[in-house]
């Protein structure tokens, strides 16, 4: 998902910057309020590929890190919702408990384009899917769902992960990283959400808080089961 997150919009994952208008929604007495979500269309691959896939990203980003984190083991599938270009899903493929890869984006150019990435990498443990504006089409349950810089893309949130804990073990994580207000980089900060209202929302739909990381300078690191 990068992610143009209409299903809420993966992963995976990376810097956004307000290059084009916002939705808005009406509000009383003819005023415009800004909406809930961050919709933007992310349909260039080789042109994102240019700032998710920057080497300075890993600075601010950690992934490694962020993936240790997660306490991955070997057989466990793992979900990268807003997958883009693959900055992540590549890593988890890679990493030392080698598990299946869910590569998960409502753009089809950005699907082809991370199927493409993992067949010349010969990474065969990789599955893109083809997100729905509502779901995320995964064919299988997994073990834990990672979406990164894609929460503030994704409309009608409490109906979209009740859906999405559909396709979770009952032992699932659920890890949302998104951009902290006032920090560089990301969505205007009408579209960065405190680690307490994504927590509010996720609670409605049948989550649990159950961990928060704070080494990441420019995000909050939060997981849910």
């Amino acid at each position: 998902m990068t992610r143009h997150f209409l299903f809420v919009g993966a992963c995976v994952c990376v810097m956004l910057t307000a290059d084009r208008p916002v939705s808005a929604q009406q509000g009383g007495r003819g005023t415009q309020m800004p909406a809930d979500h961050m919709d933007h269309r992310f349909d260039n691959p080789e042109q994102s590929a240019k700032g998710f896939d920057d080497p300075a990203r890993d600075a601010w980003q950690m992934p490694d890190r962020v993936i240790e984190a997660l306490g991955l083991r070997p057989g466990q599938a793992v979900a990268d919702i807003g997958a883009g270009t693959g900055y992540f899903t590549i890593r988890l493929a890679r990493s030392a408990a080698a598990p299946t890869v869910y590569a998960v984006d409502l753009e089809e150019a950005m699907v082809k384009y991370v199927r493409d990435r993992a067949a010349k990498e010969g990474l065969k443990n990789v599955v893109a899917v083809q997100a729905a504006a509502d779901r995320t089409n995964l064919p299988a349950a997994v073990d834990v769902v990672l979406m990164v810089d894609t929460y503030h893309h994704i409309p009608n949130r409490v109906t979209y992960f009740r859906e999405l804990r559909k396709s979770m073990k009952p032992s699932a994580r659920l890890a949302i990283i998104d951009f902290r207000k006032g920090v560089p980089g990301g969505p205007p900060d009408h579209f960065r959400f405190t680690a307490e209202q994504i927590t509010a929302e996720l609670t409605k739909a049948g989550f649990t808080a159950s961990a928060q990381h704070d080494f990441l300078p420019r995000q909050l690191f939060l997981i849910f089961q």
